[in-house]
């Protein structure tokens, strides 16, 4: 079982999201035995809340359907997944202070390593923002998790499903 963290600030807005699209995705593909998926926020603001509002609305004008409560990310979280994807580099950085031996460098990435326009920027936080910047978000997040998939299936030889 290959097992995926998303990790943004508050685990509200871009770490669900992207935590339901790549459920969703695997689902479509057949590979919901072979790949588990969380999320959770470096702080902890919003821990047992539900996504914002406006996130779910988005999930649902695109089709997803979030069920997740809001937690942090832990120590723990090193050993228990495979790869470790933030939102930002902040995130990013706070993750690494928390790996402080650097024992677990090789899980933690950036989510838009996987993003093909522009790879490596942040995924913008949409918090202060308007229904606008959850659907930027959520495109970002859609490319870039659909390529994170493609290197998943080849890094651990998995089979999709024939659709």
């Amino acid at each position: 079982m290959v097992k995926v963290l998303f990790v943004c600030l508050g685990n509200i807005c871009r770490s669900p999201l992207a935590q339901g699209l790549m459920e969703k995705k695997i689902s479509e593909l057949g590979l919901r035995n072979s790949i588990e998926v969380d999320s959770c926020g470096t702080s902890s603001y919003h821990i047992g809340q539900q996504p914002d509002e406006r996130t779910l609305k988005n999930a649902l004008k695109n089709g997803l359907k979030l069920n997740h409560q809001a937690r942090q990310f832990i120590r723990k979280d090193f050993r228990e997944f495979d790869y470790i994807l933030t939102m930002d580099q902040a995130n990013l950085d706070c993750a690494r202070r928390l790996d402080q031996t650097h024992e677990f460098s090789d899980k933690l990435q950036l989510m838009r390593d996987f993003d093909p326009i522009d790879p490596g920027a942040d995924v913008p936080d949409p918090y202060f923002g308007g229904e606008e910047g959850f659907q930027h978000v959520y495109n970002i997040l859609e490319r870039s998790v659909d390529n994170f998939i493609q290197k998943i299936i080849a890094t651990h030889n998995l089979r999709p499903a024939a659709s």
